[in-house]
């Protein structure tokens, strides 16, 4: 018998082809995920959706709802049809939803494509991980599978970027009244703002001015100009932005931007989308799922191009002993809520919700309210989310190269306890400054934030992922991860909706002490009852989980 050891000459060149093509789901998730929000300010013009908060809201979270459905049916669609054909659906899915959201011309279809592209979501946020778990090796499983939190990240990122470069500079609604306004009446607007230079201020809208479209707003607004307003009147105020906002709407729909940029921006995802498509069609199907079918000799040839053919027969033995006779008839979902299962299933489920609502994705989603909150200005903010998503990369590589060496389970616990005292810190400090009127710089709390984010990405971020791909039994593992993925998007739905209302209720002080005791919690639960995985084989895990 031959075990796993240091001593196998594993095929490192072929498991990381493997991981990296699987790891694409990651990508285009991350990229899918985060797109819309650069492209917003330009599809809303375009389908005229700007002072409708319902439609606005739809837009966003269409996605949503399509990530729900892929993640409930990817369970038993992987058990039955194996993880590679759901994998390649997804690759296709999300091929169609670029194709489709950047070639749409109404509301109605821009949202069925941003559904698709949301259940190609939840496939391959649920097969991904999975996928590289059941091919990796033990004492590299965490590490592989960490990639797949990688390629997310760097899928933000990617989006971020695309959306940056494609995106033309675009004058505020105040700009453009500024162009057609008397010096007088602009010099009484900026009086206090020091070294104010007008007509600097004028050749830097001039310069990024669409001629055209400016004149489509004269057109609409003959009447364009600056207006003094008294800023305590909040019904004033309240006008007069609504009224500038319908101006650079009224702007936006006539440039590039807004009839072809928005379009390029989801239209990119293509390419990584087909290649993704392409890539997965060379790839093998999952060892363990070809045992659990009886196809033995496939999931032996796959095994022994990994580690050898001394390897190939242990792991096949290895996975056939922990699989029942009638687990190729299909999976007994009842087996999942009870006995020693359940309770797998349930911290399956724990770990899913509790890492959306530990609190982190609040800072990515409301980056500009957290940061306002803290005295930051708009440029300031922009910087600071700039910040934090380097600090995720960063802390992102941290995670994979210690998860394997550190342990599972001492990531998460390090992880919900270093969350837990950074949010007692920096609810104090919102506290201290907005409720008592005390004077701490805004720096305290990036920093702060930005070691929330070190925490969360070296620890809950990657290792989540992990072991929700390894806690299960082979035979269900498809089903389980699948009702523990629906979970996490189910968190991910709560924690986004309901945040503005938390946020409004108990300030930022309150929220950020509510996902400090929520992290105790789980610090605790997980203390008592997370096991360690590193270093074993599913095989080895099920047996000690299940028994």
């Amino acid at each position: 018998m031959v075990k796993e050891s240091v001593q196998t000459q594993f095929n490192m060149s072929f498991l990381w082809l493997i991981c990296f093509v699987a790891a694409m789901g990651g990508l285009l998730f991350g990229y899918d995920w985060v797109v819309i929000g650069g492209a917003k300010m330009f599809y809303e013009p375009f389908f005229d959706i700007g002072g409708n908060v319902k439609l606005q809201g739809w837009a966003m979270s269409s996605a949503l709802l399509g990530c729900l459905a892929g993640a409930v049916v990817s369970g038993a669609l992987a058990d039955r049809f194996g993880r590679k054909p759901l994998l390649i659906l997804a690759a296709a899915l999300f091929t169609i939803s670029a194709i489709g959201t950047g070639l749409a011309e109404n509301f109605m279809m821009f949202n069925v494509y941003r559904i698709i592209g949301g259940i190609g979501i939840g496939l391959a946020s649920n097969l991904s991980p999975m996928y590289i778990a059941e091919v990796a090796p033990a004492h590299l499983r965490g590490r592989f599978v960490s990639i797949n939190q990688l390629t997310i990240v760097i899928g933000v990122l990617a989006a971020q970027l695309v959306n940056l470069q494609i995106a033309q500079p675009v004058p505020s609604g105040d700009d453009l009244r500024l162009l057609n306004s008397d010096s007088d009446i602009i010099m009484q607007l900026y009086a206090n703002e020091e070294g104010f230079d007008l007509k600097e201020k004028r050749h830097s809208i001039e310069a990024m001015l669409d001629k055209q479209a400016y004149a489509a707003v004269l057109e609409a607004y003959p009447d364009l100009t600056a207006d003094v307003i008294d800023k305590e009147n909040k019904d004033a105020v309240a006008a007069y932005e609504k009224e500038n906002n319908a101006i650079s709407s009224s702007y936006i729909n006539e440039t590039w931007n807004g009839q072809k940029g928005w379009r390029w921006m989801f239209g990119a995802e293509t390419v990584p989308a087909l290649l993704f498509f392409l890539l997965m069609c060379f790839l093998p199907e999952s060892p363990r799922w070809l045992i659990t079918k009886g196809r033995l000799d496939q999931a032996n040839k796959i095994l022994t191009r990994v580690g050898g053919q001394a390897f190939a027969e242990f792991e096949v033995n290895d996975i056939g002993s922990t699989i029942n006779a009638e687990a190729g008839q299909g999976v007994n979902y009842g087996e999942l809520f009870s006995g020693k299962l359940f309770k797998i299933l349930c911290l399956g489920m724990f770990l899913a919700f509790f890492q959306q609502w530990c609190g982190i994705n609040v800072i990515f989603n409301y980056a500009q309210e957290i940061f306002a909150a803290a005295g930051y200005e708009l440029n300031g903010t922009m910087d600071n989310i700039v910040a934090t998503g380097i600090v995720n990369l960063v802390f992102t590589f941290v995670g994979i190269f210690t998860v394997d060496k550190l342990g599972r389970r001492f990531l998460m616990v390090y992880g919900f306890g270093g969350l837990a005292v950074i949010y007692a810190l920096l609810g104090s400090c919102y506290y201290y400054k907005n409720v008592m009127g005390g004077d701490i710089q805004g720096w305290v709390m990036l920093v702060l934030v930005l070691v929330a984010i070190a925490f969360y990405s070296m620890s809950l971020a990657p290792v989540t992922w992990v072991l929700i791909s390894e806690i299960f039994p082979n035979r269900i593992r498809g089903a389980a991860v699948s009702i523990s993925v629906f979970t996490l998007w189910v968190g991910c739905w709560l924690l986004t909706n309901y945040f503005p209302k938390m946020n409004k209720a108990l300030g930022a002080h309150g929220a950020f002490w509510v996902f400090g005791g929520i992290c105790v919690i789980g610090f605790v639960v997980l203390l008592i009852a997370l096991p360690e995985t590193k270093n074993k084989s599913l095989e080895e895990i099920e047996r000690e989980l299940i028994g």
